[in-house]
Order: structure tokens, then C-alpha cells, then sequence
């Protein structure tokens, strides 16, 4: 891995962006969303997630954020941990989830790829944090970030 996707300031104030394996369209359906809501919510009271700005795209999300407890690291791990389990639980359990038996099989097909996974893979593992160390990049990734969703034609 680049030493440019690292946190190697633990105090920092980061962009990160992570997606689904094999950028798989997940976040159609609001109570995916709304799991992702209940974690940042969860995060933000309890991990120290100090949340600037964000973006959830149909297939990855993008964060400007800082660690209150300099642990980057362990936040995101910890945010992809709970939401992976949560949105394959929710999957499961949506009987009006019509691609059901395929995310989850592709979510088992990834995880069989990966050791460290013991049955499904929702995110892929890398975040790619660049810390952001002046006032002109914070604006770039903030206006990347809002604009994203402008780009890909989901907001005018």
C-alpha cells in the first residue's frame, strides 16, 4: 500500500471514500440507507466521529472526517465492521429484496476470495484516507464530495 494511504497523523482531519465489493449497487433501497444513518448517528455519540462532510453514493461513500480519539483506523474499521453485518441482516430479512439470493451470493463470493472474511465481504478493504492539510484542499474534497451525486446524475 502507498505510503499516501496511510493515517499517519491520528489527529487529522481525513477524506476517505470505500465501496462495496465489486462496486455492487447496494444503497437503492432506503433501509440500507438508513443503516448507514444509524452508524454514523452511533459513531458520532459514542467513537468519537467528528463527521464534516459525507456522501452515500448507490455503491460507496465518501467522508471528511476526524478521530476526537485519534483512532482513524479503528473508527473506520469499526463503521464497516457493524454496517457490513447490518446490511447483509437487512438483506436477508427484506422480503421485498428482489436481488436477494444474488447480493448475497456475490457478498459470499467475495468473502471466499478473502482469508480474513468468515462468510460475506461487503466492503472492499482499502479506504484510500488522504489527509487534508489546507483550507484550498478541504474545499476541493468538499466540493468533490457534493458534486458527486451532481456528476452521476442523481441530483441536478
Amino acid at each position: 500500500m502507498s505510503r499516501n494511504y496511510k493515517f499517519h497523523n491520528k489527529s487529522g482531519l481525513y477524506f476517505v471514500s470505500f465501496a462495496t465489493v465489486n462496486w455492487i449497487n447496494v444503497f437503492t433501497r432506503q433501509s440500507y440507507f438508513n443503516v448507514l444513518v444509524d452508524s454514523i448517528n452511533y459513531c458520532r455519540e459514542y467513537k468519537g466521529l467528528q463527521l464534516y462532510c459525507y456522501c452515500f453514493m448507490p455503491n460507496h461513500i465518501h467522508f471528511i472526517f476526524r478521530s476526537s480519539k485519534d483512532e482513524p483506523m479503528e473508527l473506520l474499521r469499526d463503521f464497516k465492521k457493524f454496517t457490513s453485518k447490518k446490511i447483509i441482516e437487512a438483506i436477508v430479512n427484506n422480503p421485498q429484496e428482489s436481488r436477494k439470493k444474488w447480493l448475497l451470493l456475490m457478498f459470499e463470493y467475495a468473502g471466499k476470495k478473502n482469508v480474513n472474511v468468515s462468510k460475506y465481504q461487503f466492503w472492499q478493504h482499502h479506504n484510500h484516507p488522504i489527509e487534508l492539510w489546507s483550507d484550498k484542499v478541504i474545499k476541493q474534497k468538499i466540493d468533490y464530495i457534493h458534486n458527486n451525486p451532481v456528476v452521476s446524475g442523481f441530483v441536478a
